[in-house]
């Protein structure tokens, strides 16, 4: 793209920020410079960028529920990030995990300066009114991969799993379980993979009867932890996908009259706040969740000032080694 912006300027004879300007309907050109260069970016097949909606001093942002930690966390990063660019954050609550154009239409019409959508992608049509109208959208944690175009804001799911599964195996431990996340959403076959890849590199096979694809959440922890311990040879650790599935394998390891980490290791995946609570304190991996929805923000806010966003950025996570871990034997 550089070295085509660079060709458009001198045939337009202008300096490359100047086309850069134009391409970004940017007001600060003249007339006449901006017909010059826009006929040169219309032969090379490039269309000027939509003008922005006069600021409304609005972002929106939607989330399917407000229920537990994860939502807390990204939401109060976002709105930290709008307070500080002196912006009001205006929060949806829907419960429909994938329909959220209609979400899009009511921001559209009232007017607003950008979208941060948590997990959902609006429809084509959805994107296409918000490119119509230079009202630039960002999704965070996005489901399912995000079409060509779409900004997006996640976390380093594979590394986080591969790093959770290592320190296991650092421990002695080889018998690995883990229950994962819905194989239909790409943060959970990301951190599945990343504890096969950990697995397969340190020689160990991974069992399929200690793989629990059940999904995330407490319920799911525990009904799955129950199951792993009527195996005829059960793990001495596992990885749960979420804190919210550690707590749940806690509280059925708990049951059986078997302790954490003596008897089993578990890890998590999150660090979500009661994590550091939990007895033992969880060992997790920490998902920079507050930084997300801080980083979307920040986004939408370079794209309303004319600079060329990454298209998707991944934040890094980080192992929180804590007490639910412990050497084998």
């Amino acid at each position: 793209m550089a070295t085509q912006l660079a060709q458009i300027a001198a045939e337009a004879g202008v300096s490359v920020p100047t086309v850069s300007k134009v391409l970004n309907a940017r007001a600060d050109v003249s007339p006449t410079t901006r017909e010059r260069v826009t006929a040169v970016l219309e032969q090379h097949g490039l269309a000027i960028r939509p003008r922005p909606r006069a600021t409304t001093g609005l972002l929106d942002a939607r989330i399917v529920n407000l229920d537990g930690a994860w939502a807390e966390t990204v939401v109060r990063g976002a709105a930290a990030a709008a307070r500080r660019h002196d912006k009001d954050l205006v929060l949806t609550v829907d419960p429909d995990p994938d329909d959220c154009d209609g979400w899009v239409r009511r921001a559209l019409a009232r007017g607003t300066d950008g979208l941060v959508s948590f997990v959902a992608v609006p429809s084509e049509d959805a994107r296409r009114g918000l490119a119509d109208s230079g009202v630039p959208l960002v999704v965070v944690d996005p489901l399912h991969r995000v079409p060509d175009g779409t900004m997006s804001i996640s976390a380093t799911n594979f590394q986080g799993a591969f790093d959770a599964t290592n320190h296991l195996l650092a421990l002695g431990h080889r018998r690995i379980a883990t229950v994962t996340g819905p194989f239909d959403q790409d943060n959970a076959i990301a951190r599945f993979a990343g504890f096969q890849a950990a697995m397969l590199q340190s020689g160990q096979p991974v069992d399929p009867g200690l793989v629990d694809r059940s999904g995330y959440g407490i319920p799911h922890g525990y009904d799955a932890m129950r199951a792993l311990l009527d195996e005829a040879d059960p793990p001495t650790a596992i990885f749960a996908a979420s804190d919210d599935s550690a707590l749940g394998a806690i509280r059925a390891i708990r049951e059986r009259g078997l302790h954490v980490p003596d008897d089993i290791s578990v890890i998590g995946f999150d660090d979500l706040p009661f994590s550091q609570w939990t007895d033992p304190p969880l060992t997790t991996i920490r998902q920079p969740l507050a930084e997300m929805g801080d980083a979307a923000v920040e986004l939408l806010i370079r794209i309303r000032a004319g600079l060329a966003p990454t298209a998707h950025t991944e934040l890094s996570t980080r192992l929180i080694v804590r007490s639910s871990t412990a050497r084998l034997g």
